[in-house]
């Protein structure tokens, strides 16, 4: 395999795991609809007895998860679905510990009055708050767990990048190479030239 045939293949492989990372498939538990115009779909995952949130599609507009059984969403387990406009994630049992804070976090950013709808089913202490009465006494000790629970994501992020700058330094190596190798040629085309003509002056002086 040469130099180009490998930074072609490296580039694929970067593409491709960056792909299987993601979905573009409707899960078998929802229901999707194309929304047409708005180029996105209308992912209704509602009342499915769901008890954990499943891969979604990344053109996903409109999201339905409320009236399931979710307790937890799993951190950076939403923020693919940069297209979202809507969501509902109401009427679940939510389990307000620690491994809520990135649920909460996350509607902030996306859908703040959200948190108004969504109420705590335990532990004891907080059940029937809302998400946006939770203060920060209650969530502060969940600070520093956060991003344990993400090192999962941290990981294969950390994968993708050094990936992808590895790609980049191939890519810079090769265009080098290319260009020495151009410098080389050239270089060769003038000694030739330079030859010939040594060779045709030297002929003239002869016959003169």
């Amino acid at each position: 395999m040469n130099k180009t045939e490998f930074i072609t293949v490296a580039g694929f492989a970067l593409s491709l795991l960056f792909h299987m990372t993601q979905t573009e498939v409707c899960p078998p538990s929802c229901n999707c609809k194309s929304l047409g115009e708005m180029k996105g779909l209308q992912v209704d995952c509602s009342s499915r007895k769901l008890t954990e949130v499943p891969a979604l599609p990344l053109d996903t507009k409109r999201l339905y998860l409320h009236n399931n059984s979710l307790t937890s969403v799993p951190p950076g387990a939403l923020d693919s679905l940069r297209s979202l406009k809507e969501v509902k994630i109401f009427d679940n049992p939510w389990n307000c510990d620690c491994h809520i804070l990135y649920l909460k976090l996350w509607l902030e950013d996306i859908s703040a009055p959200s948190l108004g709808n969504i109420r705590c089913a335990s532990p004891a202490s907080v059940r029937m708050k809302t998400l946006r009465q939770l203060t920060g006494n209650e969530l502060g000790t969940c600070k520093r767990l956060l991003p344990i629970k993400c090192l999962e994501f941290f990981w294969r992020d950390l994968i993708l990048i050094t990936v992808a700058i590895i790609t980049l330094i191939l890519v810079a190596w090769a265009l080098k190479f290319s260009k020495k190798l151009v410098c080389q040629i050239n270089l060769s085309l003038y000694d030739s030239r330079g030859r010939l003509l040594g060779r045709h002056t030297s002929k003239n002086h002869k016959k003169l």
